[in-house]
């Protein structure tokens, strides 16, 4: 009998709208749990929700019936809407357009788990834009600076 068998694990990161610090860290984990069940409702499984004030990182293992840029809006639309319909911040909160995406081996899932995991730490020493480059000159994706966060 044929089948179909795939593991794919992704992480992907976007922004708050101009990258406002408006996630506070008292409903942070509020947050990364909704994210995690609109993950789980699209029949993917959430490995890693977490982020700062002002971006966040996802990260997901998902079937090859799944579309990255159908479920990260999924994610960005329903998750705003969460924010806004309990005045979490207190002006309209938005997402930024666009996302970055990035797939790993199963060998890799414990070093990026670990990596989201800590991302205050990190942020102590780079930049959300200089950790972004990073992801996108490590993963080889072609970019041009001026349209990263237009």
């Amino acid at each position: 009998m044929a089948g179909t068998f795939a593991q794919l694990h992704v992480q992907v990161v976007f922004a708050v709208y101009q990258r406002q610090k408006l996630i506070h860290p008292s409903w942070q984990e509020e947050l990364n749990k909704y994210i995690s069940g609109i993950i789980k409702n699209k029949g993917q499984k959430p490995i890693i929700v977490n982020g700062l004030p002002d971006h966040i990182h996802v990260f997901f293992g998902m079937k090859p019936n799944c579309c990255v840029s159908d479920l990260t809006r999924d994610i960005k639309n329903n998750s705003s809407n969460f924010i806004n319909d309990y005045k979490l911040p207190n002006r309209k909160f938005a997402w930024q357009s666009g996302f970055g995406a990035f797939s790993y081996s199963a060998s890799e899932i414990d070093q990026v788990y670990k990596y989201i995991q800590n991302q205050q730490l990190h942020h102590q020493k780079a930049s959300f834009r200089e950790e972004y480059v990073e992801l996108l000159n490590q993963h080889r994706v072609e970019f041009e600076e001026r349209y990263l966060f237009n």
